[in-house]
C-alpha cells in the first residue's frame, strides 16, 4: 500500500503533469502550426531544436537548465531581479524542465495533424470570407482534434514518467519536488521493493492504458476516414 509520502508524491505528479500539459499545448500549438504551414528555410532548424529532447540525455538538459536558472545564469538573475527567487529545487522549476523535455511529444503530433488536413479546407473557408483566426479556430482546430488528443495524452504521460531531468532540477524534497519517479527510486535505494512494485506497476499500467487508448482512437479515425473515402 502507498504511505502518506507516496500519496503526496502522486498528487504532486498529477499537478505537475496537468500544469505542464496545459503550458505545452499553449506553447506548442502555434509552433506546430507554423512548422506545418511555413516554407521558411529556417523550418528544418526549428524542427531540429524542437526534436532535440528526443535524442539528448535528460541529465544534459537538466544540467544546462541548472546553469541557466542558477544564481549566475541569465534566467536565474532575471527571476531574482523580479523577486521570484531561484527556480531550481522548486515546483515551478520542475514545470519549466518538464515543459522543455516533453516539447516534441506535443509539437510533433500537432504538426502531423495540421499537415494531414491539407490546404483545401482552409482555402474553401477563405473563399467564404473567413479571416485567418476564424479559419484556424473553426476549421483547423476541429480537423486536428485527433492530434490534440494524442499530444495531450503523450505530454501528460511523458511528464508523469519523467525522471532524469526532474532529479537534476528538483532533487528529492518531500511535498515540493518528490514526484512518483523519484519516490520509486527512493524505495529501490532503500530496498523497499514492495512499495517499489506498487509504484512501478501503477506506472506500467498507466503507460499501457495510454498507448492502448491512442491506438484505439487512431484506429477509429482511420476507419472513419476510410468510410468517408468510400462514400
Amino acid at each position: 500500500m502507498l504511505d502518506a509520502d507516496d500519496i503526496q508524491a502522486l498528487k504532486l505528479t498529477a499537478e505537475l503533469a496537468a500544469i505542464s500539459t496545459v503550458i505545452l499545448l499553449l506553447l506548442g500549438t502555434p509552433i506546430a502550426w507554423w512548422l506545418a504551414r511555413t516554407r521558411s528555410p529556417l523550418k528544418p532548424v526549428i524542427a531540429a531544436v524542437v526534436a532535440l529532447p528526443l535524442v539528448l540525455p535528460p541529465t544534459v538538459i537538466g544540467f544546462y537548465l541548472l546553469m541557466l536558472m542558477g544564481p549566475q545564469g541569465v534566467v536565474g538573475q532575471l527571476t531574482q531581479a523580479l523577486g521570484l527567487g531561484l527556480l531550481p529545487f522548486t515546483f515551478w522549476g520542475l514545470v519549466v524542465a518538464c515543459v522543455l523535455h516533453s516539447f516534441p511529444f506535443v509539437v510533433q503530433p500537432l504538426q502531423q495533424a495540421f499537415e494531414a488536413m491539407g490546404h483545401r479546407p482552409l482555402e474553401v473557408a477563405a473563399t467564404l470570407r473567413a479571416g485567418p483566426w476564424d479559419r484556424f479556430v473553426t476549421v483547423a482546430l476541429p480537423l486536428a482534434r485527433p492530434g490534440f488528443l494524442s499530444a495531450t495524452v503523450l505530454g501528460f504521460a511523458h511528464t508523469v514518467g519523467e525522471f532524469g531531468v526532474v532529479l537534476m532540477i528538483g532533487g528529492n524534497i518531500p511535498g515540493a519536488t518528490r514526484v512518483l519517479s523519484i519516490a520509486l527510486y527512493g524505495h529501490v535505494e532503500a530496498m523497499d521493493y514492495a512499495k517499489a512494485h506498487v509504484l512501478a506497476g501503477g506506472m506500467v499500467a498507466l503507460g499501457f492504458m495510454v498507448m492502448l487508448a491512442l491506438y484505439l482512437v487512431h484506429a477509429r479515425q482511420a476507419r472513419l476516414a476510410l468510410g468517408g473515402a468510400r462514400v
